[in-house]
């Protein structure tokens, strides 16, 4: 699959994270994760300027996604040979990455209506909040996973999307295995191809 598309195809998809996350007022999955989409429903439906819409969902972002923990998931065992700088330097260019993946699709949604329905807990670690995004006359309804992090019961973090069962955080991954094996193992050319991204 070309890379700018498969990019563009998980970036547009996993944008439903950043349009949905907010500092929650609650620490309990379900009610974080509810909090989290009438939070962006109230920035989305506001009228001020795109650019101010944005700054806010990055900043969502930022406080309520584990941005860390998903870029380290999504290099796999390809994360054991990184030097320190290296690591460093990938951590810098996911989050990039990331950040400018939901701001350029910020038009694609538009009040996007959001219902929890149930959690489950895995183990002291996770819980999968279960969720439904409400049908429209031009859109389907879409059932919606959240994977959220509760090492800290304090402070929850969503390490993962899983959209009619299909991972986000896994397709990535895959993604990002394939550059990688595609270019002899090398990981720079992964750095290259997310800085090309984020410059463009």
């Amino acid at each position: 699959m070309n890379w700018r598309k498969s990019l563009i195809k998980f970036s547009l998809v996993f944008s439903f994270i950043f349009l949905f996350a907010e500092k929650s007022f609650s620490t309990e999955p379900t009610k974080f994760i509810q909090t989290l989409v009438d939070e962006a429903s109230k920035i989305l439906v506001n009228n001020s300027s795109k650019e101010d819409k944005i700054n806010k969902l990055k900043s969502i972002a930022t406080k309520s996604v584990d941005i860390r923990g998903i870029g380290l998931y999504t290099l796999g065992s390809h994360r054991k040979n990184l030097t320190e700088n290296q690591k460093k330097e990938y951590n810098e260019l996911f989050r990039e990455y990331f950040l400018k993946s939901f701001s350029s699709r910020l038009s694609d949604y538009t009040d996007p209506k959001i219902n929890v329905i149930s959690q489950e807990k895995l183990s002291e670690k996770y819980t999968i909040v279960s969720s439904i995004l409400i049908a429209t006359t031009k859109t389907p309804e879409v059932k919606i996973d959240w994977r959220v992090y509760t090492k800290n019961p304090e402070k929850p973090l969503i390490r993962d999307l899983i959209i009619e069962g299909l991972s986000l955080a896994r397709t990535q991954k895959e993604e990002f295995n394939s550059v990688i094996q595609s270019n002899d193992g090398d990981i720079n050319s992964l750095f290259l191809n997310l800085r090309n991204f984020i410059n463009n």
